[in-house]
């Protein structure tokens, strides 16, 4: 990870913390990541970053309120009003970095602001992966989700060790990648600042993107999901695999929400085929 570079982006309204590999290919790959306590953009998209970079201009943002990234002193009051700050940053971004048009991936919250910026500015991205999709209107609020989002009721390190525990299939498989966050997402996740915006962001819920904004998303999108995601369930994604125009669905077995962690490799291999139109 030596060769990420990891700098504050100062634009109009935002400073806005970017992690980039890649710098001066030609295409470039926006990587929107999740919500949870503690979340950064590296700790969600470091593999990918390192293996699409020989192709790619790889740029991961911490987004508005999120780890090193600008937080309000005023939190916006509702969730669609965060979008919008979220919609306004990555805009901002692409416009000070020179980009004109895009790839994008999100996870999980990542992927509800990667459909609101193909909703508000189509013509600035070509292909989209979702990964992990939630807020959908059959997106149920597992007991998994309801727990983590209690994080600040009584935060410890071993609390959040046992909610990332909750986002893998193979918890002793997967123990060195948990251990090897906790401490530093427990750290983050314990600034002011950042409890301010989450506790702001998760007062509220997300707001559906309507079947009849879905159905006019012309982009070719890939839905990617784990088979037993606890977090948000796959059934999120045969939602929008029935209402976009332009879509196909891969699903990993024995695979939870971090799919770009439990299976990297084959994650990575799989969005640069679809950016490449091999698939």
């Amino acid at each position: 990870m030596t060769n990420i570079t990891s700098k504050p982006i100062k634009t109009e309204n935002f400073e806005t913390y970017l992690n980039r590999l890649g710098e001066g290919n030609t295409e470039a790959i926006l990587f929107l990541h999740g919500s949870g306590p503690g979340v950064t953009a590296i700790a969600n998209w470091r593999y990918a970053l390192q293996a699409c970079s020989e192709n790619y201009d790889c740029l991961a943002p911490d987004l508005f309120g999120f780890g090193q990234s600008s937080h309000p002193e005023n939190p916006p009051k509702n969730r669609q009003a965060w979008m919008n700050q979220w919609v306004n940053q990555m805009m901002e971004l692409l416009d000070e970095l020179g980009y004109q048009k895009v790839h994008m991936v999100g996870n999980s919250l990542g992927c509800s602001v990667a459909l609101e910026l193909l909703l508000e500015h189509p013509e600035r991205f070509n292909k989209v992966v979702l990964m992990g999709p939630g807020g959908t209107p059959n997106t149920e609020l597992s007991p998994e989700l309801a727990r983590a989002k209690g994080f600040y009721d009584n935060p410890s390190e071993k609390k959040l060790r046992q909610i990332m525990s909750w986002f893998v299939y193979d918890v002793e498989k997967m123990a060195p990648e948990i251990d090897g966050l906790t401490a530093s997402r427990f750290e983050n996740a314990m600034r002011p600042e950042v409890r301010r915006s989450n506790d702001s962001i998760f007062a509220t819920a997300a707001v559906p993107v309507p079947v009849t904004a879905l159905n006019r998303i012309e982009h070719s999108i890939l839905l990617v999901h784990g088979r037993d995601d606890r977090v948000c369930s796959v059934e999120s994604s045969y939602y929008l695999l029935s209402h976009l125009p332009n879509v196909q669905l891969h699903v990993f077995s024995k695979c939870g929400h971090w799919t770009q962690i439990e299976y990297k490799d084959r994650f990575n291999n799989l969005i640069q085929e679809f950016f490449t139109k091999k698939i």
